[in-house]
């Protein structure tokens, strides 16, 4: 998979990092990248170049990428780069760096953004999922929110506990798909039982979180917090 990653600070290229370990072909696009940052991932293409202007975008040869990731520090940048990679040159996917949460409504299809990051959310979830028992904690958004990820710690006093995951009667639009205990994830099988303080993770459409949280918590879905950490 050839890949564009528009800024090559400590973010960008740590994800190209990563990327090229799993075998990807990486270009790395900064105007203001010096040496030191294109030798620390020399298997890397670099650009020095505005990625927000098209002749850098053509250069790049934009158009036979397969995604393009836009994770530099000026939320402005990262939208534009994201608009013009989808109208200007039919890029498939996009993934996007949102540096200031209260920008977050604006990374959407509206501005070529398939995949919002917050990483100011991501660990303000993380701190709410720390705390939260019996309230459901969103973690992550898919597809412009439509649906969503999220974590649930079972409160002693579940009718759940003891219950087997296969048993469990789940809202049609969620699906259990992690359960965390004692530290170690564990793929559910219908015949694994669930235990108290069990963090489940799920993936759910927004409108079926509370009746998730009352089926899971037993409590009344009026009842049920979702912690959002955008709200």
């Amino acid at each position: 998979m050839r890949v564009v990653i528009v800024g090559a600070g400590s973010v960008g290229r740590s994800i190209a990092r990563e990327l090229i370990l799993g075998g990807h072909q990486i270009l790395m696009i900064d105007k203001d990248a010096d040496e030191s940052r294109s030798r620390s991932v020399p298997e890397a293409s670099w650009l020095l170049a505005d990625a927000c202007e098209t002749s850098t975008l053509h250069e790049a040869d934009l158009a036979n990428c397969d995604v393009v990731v836009c994770a530099t520090g000026d939320d402005k940048v990262n939208l534009v780069v994201s608009l013009l990679a989808k109208t200007e040159f039919g890029i498939g996917r996009t993934v996007a760096r949102v540096n200031n949460p209260k920008n977050e409504w604006m990374f959407d299809e509206a501005w070529g953004v398939d995949v919002a990051v917050s990483t100011p959310r991501l660990m303000t979830a993380l701190v709410e999922e720390a705390v939260s028992v019996g309230d459901l904690v969103r973690l992550f958004q898919f597809q412009q929110g439509k649906a969503t990820m999220v974590e649930i710690t079972v409160p002693d006093d579940s009718p759940n506990v003891g219950r087997a995951v296969g048993q469990l009667s789940l809202p049609p639009e969620c699906v259990l798909v992690g359960i965390i205990r004692d530290e170690k994830p564990i793929a559910p099988s219908p015949d694994d039982a669930i235990e108290a303080l069990d963090e489940l993770l799920l993936l759910a459409t927004p409108e079926a979180e509370a009746s998730l949280g009352a089926v899971l918590t037993g409590r009344p879905a009026d009842q049920i917090r979702t912690h959002a950490p955008n709200d």
